[in-house]
């Protein structure tokens, strides 16, 4: 008798639980201190970490140095590099420690604060980003009287400002959930080396603010962004059936966007399905809890991939990022074919990690207790 803190989502415990030592009740309740995936996962994401970092840098640094390049669409682009680089310098080494060490955490409550914040921030900074550049191209197209108006660098910078203020304002109800929690056995008390950084408020607040965030911040957004470039596509397709054709660039910078938008999309739903299952799901069974971890897994990959996919699609599709790239490497000779081989060069490995990265997961065994590091911010859930 007595109720177990909250970890893994159920509240009874085994009496046989006082006579286990520390360390069996933390192999019970929490699992291995450092997570079989380890190794895999680690692999897997220095390869994203490696195309990931270099290409977004390199957007920033050609964006930044090249006046032709401070177009209104390119701040948004700029805007979505920093958003990736923050998860792939500080979320990636921080989800990667706690695989490592599930526990205890060490770095206390602000810790936790911070690591919450931070990828809540950017996760909802990223969908914003997305569709503020989905909107500009909408008034470009099919409000070209408008354009020149609203489509300058001063209301970009504008946007982009508030869009980061109500992605940080938006973060802080999931953050204030938050927080660190030790393992405590009634009789036993709290068993020493089991601090996590885990949700310590009521689980349908949790529930709610996940929810609530998907709705607006994932379906809300899709739905908008696939509404304007539907439009968009009647204003252009009306234009070439009047004769009237379509400005030469546009259905280049359009083209861009779209392939972003619908590579985002495929790299966030994995994301939203692992919250939404954690959030829907009260009763977990060993089939819903093997089925969890696989998507678990898949969503780390893909949400760290899509950092990593930007500038490749920047490469692939915009003839001005490609030249600016190969400016930036000191590449010479444009028109010769060899000039491309950095860009062929990020094809293949941003393929090559997403088949590894699936290969991998596929073969490996997901241990019974998974520990959360990222995205749903739970320990596993324990069965009874």
């Amino acid at each position: 008798p007595g109720t177990r803190t909250n970890f893994g989502g159920w509240e009874a415990f085994d009496p046989d639980d006082l006579n286990l030592t520390a360390e069996d009740l933390r192999l019970k309740y929490l699992g291995p201190p450092q997570s079989r995936l380890f190794g895999p996962v680690c692999t897997t994401y220095l390869l994203i970490f490696v195309v990931g970092a270099a290409g977004n840098a390199l957007t920033c640094l050609v964006i930044l140095r090249h006046q032709a390049m401070r177009t209104p669409t390119n701040y948004y682009l700029l805007s979505l590099a920093v958003s990736d680089l923050l998860v792939l310098l500080l979320g990636m080494p921080l989800e990667l420690y706690e695989m490592r060490q599930n526990y205890p955490f060490q770095l206390g409550a602000g810790g936790c604060y911070f690591r919450t914040l931070l990828f809540e921030t950017v996760c909802l900074a990223s969908v914003l980003n997305v569709t503020a550049l989905s909107v500009e191209r909408y008034v470009a197209v099919v409000r070209p009287l408008q354009a020149k108006a609203l489509l300058t660098r001063a209301h970009a910078r504008r946007v982009i400002g508030t869009l980061w203020a109500v992605s940080v304002l938006c973060s802080l109800p999931n953050t204030s959930l938050h927080g660190i929690q030790e393992l405590e056995v009634p009789g036993w008390g709290v068993v020493p080396n089991t601090a996590i950084c885990t949700l310590v408020r009521p689980r349908a607040v949790y529930n709610l603010v996940v929810q609530g965030t998907t709705l607006l911040f994932f379906g809300l957004p899709m739905v908008t962004i696939s509404t304007l470039y539907a439009l968009i596509g009647l204003r252009l397709r009306r234009e070439r059936s009047a004769g009237l054709g379509a400005p030469p660039k546009s259905p280049r910078c359009l083209h861009l966007v779209v392939v972003l938008v619908v590579v985002f999309g495929v790299c966030w739903a994995p994301f939203h399905v692992d919250r939404l299952m954690w959030s829907c799901v009260s009763h977990w069974t060993e089939e819903l809890l093997q089925a969890f971890e696989y998507v678990h897994v898949v969503s780390g990959v893909f949400f760290y991939l899509s950092s990593a996919a930007n500038p490749v699609l920047y490469s692939l599709l915009s003839s001005r990022f490609r030249g600016a790239f190969r400016q930036a490497l000191g590449v010479r000779g444009a028109r010769q074919p060899r000039t491309l081989l950095p860009l062929y060069q990020l094809i293949f490995l941003n393929l090559r990690t997403m088949t590894m990265a699936l290969e991998i997961f596929s073969r490996t065994n997901i241990p019974r207790s998974f520990h959360h590091t990222h995205r749903v911010w739970l320990p596993g859930p324990s069965l009874p």
